[in-house]
């Protein structure tokens, strides 16, 4: 009985996006139980901030702390994007890559957040911010060139967080455009190493 419920759920639906069907879960459990009465401090583990480098959990938030949010409008606002471009970007450049980026993208944002400011860094925006970056840079063609797209995202997106930076509140900016800047340099990166090799047509070969 329950194998056939079973294959009746996978016939309708489709576990399409794995990293990013399982973030966004990951970060919905977390934002569910850190917004329960005395468990705000399940909410420090997906903070990062200055911290000794002897404390093992400061590695630990380096990478966890994309998944932690200040509140549910500030968890669906992300998430909006990355579930509307994260599947598409999966496809394209595989789990594992995209995984990759993802965590250099996390790890940095949170070094340099923790070098230059004392305050506590959560959320998802610096994967954001990359992936529309990386977005720009996903086509069909493996050409070397570098696309208008990309570009016009950059002077957009990035150039918007550049003059906002100059406010007071400038750590969110900080993830946007560190996370914006990751996104263009994987797309360019992997644009190359992915353009595809000659093959031999062995179609109109004699034997």
């Amino acid at each position: 009985m329950a194998d056939k419920k079973s294959k009746k759920f996978s016939d309708i639906f489709s576990y399409n996006s794995p990293v990013i069907l399982t973030f966004t879960i990951i970060a919905v459990i977390v934002q569910l139980i850190s917004s329960i009465p005395f468990t705000e401090w399940i909410h420090g583990l997906f903070v990062t901030r200055p911290d000794s480098f002897l404390n093992p959990l400061y590695y630990v938030r380096l990478f966890t702390h994309v998944i932690g949010h200040s509140g549910w409008g500030h968890l669906v606002g992300n998430f909006t994007f990355i579930l509307l471009i994260g599947p598409m970007l999966e496809e394209k450049y595989g789990s594992k890559k995209l995984l990759f980026m993802m965590a250099v993208t996390a790890a940095v944002t949170a070094l340099i957040n923790n070098i230059f400011f004392n305050n506590g860094l959560c959320g998802a925006s610096g994967i954001v911010f990359m992936f529309i970056l990386l977005a720009s840079c996903t086509s069909n063609k493996n050409d070397n060139k570098i696309p208008i797209t990309l570009i016009l995202a950059a002077i957009f997106y990035l150039g918007q967080e550049v003059i906002n930076s100059l406010t007071p509140d400038s750590i969110s900016q900080l993830a946007h455009i560190v996370g914006g800047l990751f996104g263009a340099v994987f797309g360019l990166a992997f644009a190359k190493s992915d353009k595809p090799k000659e093959t031999t047509d062995l179609t109109n070969k004699t034997l």
